[in-house]
């Protein structure tokens, strides 16, 4: 059994958060929205009074934050940050799992390795579902051997462990992956639309791409049209699943990813577009598969 201090308990940390918990470690939790709290509770969790009290005595910490200012915040101490890295022992391992600038998880890394303490950025893919399940998987920039030190409180929150290179080099492969996933979103939610506009059943239209050289993830695993997919946010009203406004935020990192990189990504910066619009029509809150509602007419099946 491990002490470990979780701060961060929205709709990705709080099942993590339950999952560490549920095997048979000792999670001690902060949030500062008060149903997370109680949610955490339940799932067997320790409640803290406050951030630093979540990670003291612990030689391992998680954090599961919106943004890169938050994460700097937390465990730094510029600008009135709360420096929760001054709470941990020399030694301890900091387990970031936020998906943020790179800037910010360097410089989060290097202010810990100042301090002797270790620093992994470990942001996450396979959204809510996957976090409830265990089977998220770990995008994880750090030292070699930190990660294999983390593999195993890792492993209770997810299937697919991969360590993609130096510090930093997590939120990289993210802001990749994000920026794939929004542009194959955004394609199967254009193509579904088409086929329906033209009299086709979406779930039958779906079947057959699944079946040919169109299929991808969002199709096969977290289709866009209601009714389709049983389980998907599509066929609950898009509630429940990564917020629009989430993507959004994501595209905006890749962009100033590309922007450092002199890296070309015109249908990146497209799918940023649309989501963006589809964020500033009032629907930053619904999962980002709701993007079908800016090709779909009301008249539409479904």
């Amino acid at each position: 059994m491990t002490r470990i201090g979780f701060i961060g308990l929205g709709n990705m940390g709080g099942p993590m958060a339950a999952n560490l918990a549920r095997a048979g470690h000792a999670v001690q939790v902060f949030d500062l929205v008060p149903e997370s709290l109680e949610r955490a509770i339940k799932a067997g969790c320790i409640v803290a009074g406050d951030a630093r009290e979540a990670v003291t005595g612990c030689d391992l910490a998680i954090s599961m934050l919106p943004a890169g200012e938050h994460v700097r915040g937390l465990w730094l101490s510029e600008v009135g940050g709360q420096d929760l890295l001054g709470a941990l022992p020399a030694g301890a391992l900091v387990i970031d799992c936020s998906t943020i600038d790179v800037a910010s998880a360097r410089a989060v890394g290097a202010a810990a390795k100042a301090r002797g303490i270790r620093f992994l950025d470990a942001p996450v893919s396979g959204g809510v579902a996957g976090a409830a399940a265990g089977t998220l998987t770990f995008i994880v920039g750090g030292e070699s051997s930190d990660f294999e030190a983390a593999k195993p409180v890792l492993a209770c929150m997810g299937q697919n462990l991969f360590r993609a290179g130096a510090l930093g080099a997590g939120q990289i492969a993210k802001m990749c992956n994000n920026m794939l996933l929004a542009i194959h979103m955004a394609g199967t939610a254009e193509a579904l639309a088409l086929g329906v506009k033209e009299g086709l059943d979406p779930g039958v239209l779906s079947t057959i791409m699944g079946k040919s050289s169109g299929n991808n993830w969002s199709l096969e695993r977290y289709n866009p049209w209601p009714g389709v997919m049983e389980n998907a946010p599509a066929s609950r009203g898009y509630e429940g699943g990564f917020m629009t406004r989430l993507m959004v935020k994501d595209l905006g990192l890749a962009m100033a990813l590309a922007e450092h990189a002199h890296s070309a990504v015109p249908m990146g910066a497209l799918a940023r577009n649309l989501f963006n619009l589809h964020a500033a029509k009032g629907q930053g809150a619904k999962d980002f598969s709701s993007i079908l509602e800016l090709y779909r007419d009301k008249t539409d099946p479904g």
